[in-house]
């Protein structure tokens, strides 16, 4: 596996990169996993108050097989920024490490933060709140979203670390 590159790096070496190309998310997403850096190809689900299709994206393979060997994929989950239910808990953080995902972002929130937090995974989210969703099997899967004003496509890489988190249309070395 390779280094993770470094956001301020990226930053510095793609600043006058069209938004298209290459975005940074907004400072107001929180961690909750163990992994604090973390990197891949993004999937993406849009959702509110309803976390059927995470609950599904996470029990899929969360990694791809490339040249340079498997590569774990971000999870980018749209839930509108509610702060009213989690969509991502210790059960479903429990999945996505254990299919190989590197990460999940919630433009929303999660629960079981004390299991959230012993999980070989990256996990960012706004907040933390102990209700749970209802299941209706609602939501879109694999779906441009827009995350706190960025736009975040399926096959974009995502590119966390202590200092943000960094979204191109390519990956970058």
């Amino acid at each position: 596996m390779r280094p993770i590159p470094l956001t301020c790096d990226l930053c510095d070496a793609h600043k006058q990169a069209s938004p298209e190309v290459f975005a940074v998310l907004p400072a107001v997403f929180r961690d909750f996993g163990a992994r604090l850096a973390f990197a891949g190809p993004v999937s993406t689900v849009k959702c509110f108050e309803d976390n059927s299709l995470v609950k599904a994206a996470v029990e899929s393979t969360g990694w791809i097989d490339t040249p340079e060997g498997r590569v774990g994929k971000v999870l980018v989950v749209d839930g509108a920024g509610s702060l009213r239910r989690a969509l991502l808990g210790g059960n479903l953080g429990a999945a996505a490490a254990r299919h190989g995902w590197a990460g999940v972002v919630i433009n929303g929130c999660v629960r079981d933060v004390a299991e959230l937090s012993q999980l070989d995974l990256g996990i960012r989210a706004l907040a933390c709140v102990p209700m749970p969703t209802d299941k209706h099997n609602q939501g879109l899967r694999d779906v441009p979203v827009q995350i706190q004003g960025v736009w975040v496509r399926p096959g974009d890489w995502l590119y966390a670390d202590a200092d943000g988190m960094v979204v191109s249309a390519t990956p970058l070395a």
